[in-house]
Parts: structure tokens; sequence; C-alpha cells
């Protein structure tokens, strides 16, 4: 069997095109007061979208003919250089998922009224699963209902960590129909019955308006609101992990790789002890480990790419590389902010708050310890 690593002439120059507007046009909004403790605000969100918009940029994954999974790779981790970048491109969680789950999913009406406003940058999704004492890790443990009222749905639950809901528009909500399973249903965030409580104070803050807890007191959604079939939300679900574990790191490769590049420069000018403090081992060493991983994060991702790319499900695959690239790309992070010293731990560069979002990303989409239970069940069932 060849292995071929080359990346296609067109696929290099077009991470180029991006990685080049990211470092003009996205980058220089770092510091804008509109990046809250929250995350960046709606109304930076829109000028951004403006600007990719303009570069011909905006929602790239979904253009015509689509993308593979490989491409997506080399042009979201041009995207992640910046925490803005996949905001400005439409290609952030989580928007960028639910527009792989409905472009899979819904009826030609349901894209219609909620698909096509999200691709367009004119609004934006939330994926409503996770609760505070019910669904998460195992969503299995869902405790929303969905109880059936003639031809409408009445829904009564609590959510939180609902990434985005502030006036987010399409909502793709997870609840258990009595007697018949998890259920996606569709509605826009106005319906009357869905309740924002707050808005959550994470560590993180690269995604637009922050992540929210959510109460539905009695929501009622018509029978057109089912997303796909009733019972079969475990299935979307999945059919929408995969490929989201990926994108996820893809994005962070990007971040952490710029986490590098700065550590790197630094090391090339700081003095200490007579010599710059790249050509001591302790600091050199660092920076070598952290170009090893970067490699070898990318490498996997490539991986579990080609195996989407081919027609494989990836579930095993991606559980793989959610937990290695996670683990691998907060290290790097870390000794990037060490290298630094006390910059590293200022907002003089966005070493900090890349090292702090990374910490995040071990949880995003299944913390390391659920990917390695299946990988583990994976090979014990194997013959």
């Amino acid at each position: 069997m060849m292995i071929d690593f080359e990346i296609p002439a067109e696929l290099v120059e077009l991470g180029a095109r991006v990685r080049a507007f990211v470092e003009t046009e996205v980058v220089p909004y770092e510091r804008d007061p509109r990046v809250t403790a929250h995350g960046p605000s709606d109304e930076l969100r829109d000028e951004l979208i403006a600007k990719a918009r303009a570069a011909g940029l905006l929602s790239i994954q979904q253009r015509p003919g689509g993308m593979t999974h490989l491409e997506q790779a080399v042009v979201f981790e041009a995207a992640g250089w910046s925490t803005l970048g996949p905001v400005a491109m439409n290609c952030a969680a989580p928007d960028e998922g639910n527009m792989f789950l409905l472009s899979k999913v819904a009826n030609p009406e349901q894209a219609a009224e909620f698909l096509q406003p999200i691709i367009d940058g004119a609004r934006r999704s939330v994926f409503a699963m996770t609760e505070p004492d019910g669904a998460g890790s195992d969503p299995s443990q869902l405790r929303t209902t969905a109880v059936r009222d003639g031809d409408k749905f009445v829904i009564n639950g609590r959510k939180w960590l609902i990434t985005g809901a502030i006036n987010a528009d399409t909502w793709i909500i997870m609840a258990d129909v009595v007697d018949e399973g998890a259920t996606l249903f569709l509605c826009h965030g106005n319906a009357p019955g869905i309740v924002i409580e707050r808005v959550m104070n994470t560590m993180d803050r690269n995604y637009v308006e922050g992540h929210c807890v959510v109460r539905f007191e009695d929501l009622v959604l018509p029978e057109s609101a089912v997303l796909g079939a009733v019972g079969e939300a475990f299935r979307y679900a999945q059919l929408r992990l995969a490929p989201a574990r990926l994108t996820h790191c893809m994005r962070w490769l990007g971040a952490a790789a710029r986490a590098q590049s700065i550590a790197v420069e630094h090391a090339k000018t700081r003095m200490s002890f007579g010599k710059p403090i790249g050509e001591h081992q302790g600091v050199g060493f660092m920076l070598a480990d952290n170009e090893i991983a970067l490699q070898q994060c990318r490498l996997m991702i490539w991986w579990a790419c080609w195996t989407l790319d081919k027609g494989g499900k990836g579930r095993h695959e991606s559980s793989m590389v959610k937990s290695m690239v996670s683990e691998e790309l907060f290290k790097v992070a870390d000794r990037c902010v060490q290298v630094l010293g006390g910059m590293g731990i200022s907002d003089e560069t966005p070493v900090a708050a890349i090292f702090t979002d990374l910490r995040a990303f071990r949880l995003y989409d299944g913390p390391t310890e659920v990917h390695k239970y299946a990988i583990a069940r994976q090979l014990l069932r194997a013959k």
C-alpha cells in the first residue's frame, strides 16, 4: 500500500489564502473590546462575517459540491490561526456542525427555513443537548421530555452549556419522546417556551455570546418540527459528532501552531545568560517537542479525514484523534506559556487565551476519558 502525504496545489493555495485573510483582516480584531469574557459579541461577528463574505471565504465548507474532510483539515487549520478566524468564516462550532447535520437530515422545507440563513451568515444556531443533571457525555441520561398532544409536542426540560443561545435563531433540541425515544426538534429562538436563564462564566471565550443555561417551559412544536424521524436522535447525533470532533481538532491545531510561532520568535530574541533562550536546551527541547506534537496531530487528523472520505463512519478514528489531539495541543500551549515566561500569563500575546481555550477543548464533544472508554470497548469487541 502506498502512502502519499502530498496536498494538491490548489488546496495548498486555498489554505494560504485563508491564512493571509486571517492574518491581515481578522487578527487586528483580537484586542477589540467586543471580544468579551463570554466570547465575541454578535456585533463583532457581523463585522467579521462581512469581511469573509467580501473575500469570498464565507461558509466555505458549504460551497457548491462541498469539501472533502481533508480539504476542511487544511482550510480550518488555516482559519484557526486566530480564534476569531472560524467566527469570521462561519466555520466555527456550533454552526459548522449544525450546518453539516441539517444538510444531511433536514427536508427541503426545513433546509430553506433553518439551514440556508446559517449558511448565509445571517443567523446563528444552537444544538441543545447537554443537561446539568442528565444528558452529557452519556446522552442516554436525557431528561428533557417531549410529550405528544394531538398533532403537537410539548417540550419541558433544562439544558446548560448551550453555546451561543443568546440571539440564536435556529435551535436543534434533543428531547425524549415518551415511549418512542430521543428525538431532534427544530424551532426558532423566539418560540414561546424557550427561557434563557443566564450566561455561564466559563474559562473559554471563543464562542459567540458564550454558553447559557436554558429552560423549556411547555414549548409547543408541530409534527413538522421533528428533524428526521422520531426516536433517531442518537443516530443523528453520531452522524454530527464524528466530523465535528475532527473540525474542532483542525481549528485548534491552527491556534496551537500560532502559539508555537509566537514562542519560537520570542526564543530567538529574548536573551538570558549570554545567549537567546532558544539556544538553551531546556527551552529548545520544549520547542522541539511542540513541533513534533503539532505534526503528529496534523497527520492523525489527516488519517481520520482520509477514513471518512473513503466512506468510513470514522467513530473509532475520530475518538482516537480527539483524545490525542486535545491532550497534545494543550501540552503545546502549556510549553509556549513556559517559554514566554511572565509574558505568557498576560494578554500581551494571545498565547494565554489559547492556553485556557485549549484546556476547555479537552472536554468539548466528549472528554478524553469517554473517548478512551469507547476505544477500549471497540478493541475488546474486535475478533
